[in-house]
C-alpha cells in the first residue's frame, strides 16, 4: 500500500475510522508511517497526536481501544480508512462517534435511553418503572419467562410471534441489563475482547 505523505506540511495523513460492522464513522484522526506500523503490529488504532506531539494508541488511557481490522488507501493515496471494532465508546465526551451519535445498532441505544428516563416514572405510568420497582429477581424472572417463550415460538413457523417474542426478550434484557448498572457498551466490549482470543 503506498501513501503519499507529501501532500500536508506536517507529513500525516487523515485516517478516517469506520465501525467494521455497523459501518458507522466512528471518528477522524492523523497518521504518520510509524502510527500505521504500530497499528498493524499491535492490532490497536494508534494515531500520532498533533497536540501530544507523539504516538498515541486510541483507549490508552480509558480502555475503550479500537480493535484494527483493515486499512484501505484512497484514490489520491492521501487518506485512509482503517475498520475497526471499537471496545466501548470512542469519543472521550463517552458517546459512541466523535458526533455524539448511537452506535449500538439504530433503535438500541434510544432505548436504553428511554429505559434511564423512565426509571423515575410512577410505577403505575410506566410499565419498566413498575417491573424495576418490583426488584432484580423479578427482572430476571421475567427475561427467564421471555427466553422460554422465544423458545417455544423457534420451533414453529409463525415469523410474527417469534420476532415479538425475540423482540420482548431484548427489551426485558435490555431493562436487566439496565437494573444491574450495564448497558450494551458493556457486553459489546467483552464481546470484542473475546472475538480478539
Amino acid at each position: 500500500m503506498k501513501i503519499d505523505f507529501s501532500k500536508y506540511a506536517n507529513g500525516l495523513v487523515p485516517a478516517i475510522i469506520q465501525d467494521a460492522l455497523t459501518k458507522n464513522v466512528l471518528m477522524l484522526g492523523f497518521m504518520n508511517q510509524e502510527a500505521i506500523d504500530a497499528t498493524i503490529k499491535e492490532n490497536k488504532v494508534t494515531f500520532f497526536s498533533r497536540s501530544k506531539n507523539r504516538l498515541w494508541t486510541k483507549g490508552e488511557e480509558s480502555g475503550n481501544f479500537l480493535t484494527f481490522k483493515s486499512m484501505q488507501v484512497d484514490c489520491d493515496a492521501d487518506t485512509l480508512l482503517i475498520q475497526a471494532l471499537p471496545v466501548g465508546p470512542v469519543c472521550h465526551k463517552g458517546t459512541d462517534t466523535c458526533w455524539g451519535e448511537s452506535n449500538e445498532g439504530d433503535f438500541l441505544g434510544q432505548l436504553e435511553d428511554i429505559i434511564e428516563a423512565r426509571k423515575n416514572a410512577s410505577p403505575d405510568s410506566s410499565y419498566v418503572a413498575s417491573l424495576l420497582a418490583k426488584g432484580i429477581n423479578k427482572i430476571a424472572q421475567k427475561v427467564g419467562e421471555e427466553a422460554v417463550e422465544l423458545v417455544i415460538e423457534a420451533k414453529d413457523d409463525n415469523e410474527n410471534l417469534f420476532l415479538d417474542e425475540a423482540s420482548d426478550l431484548l427489551f426485558h434484557y435490555l431493562i436487566l441489563l439496565h437494573a444491574k448498572g450495564y448497558t450494551l457498551s458493556d457486553i459489546k466490549k467483552v464481546l470484542a475482547q473475546r472475538h480478539k482470543k
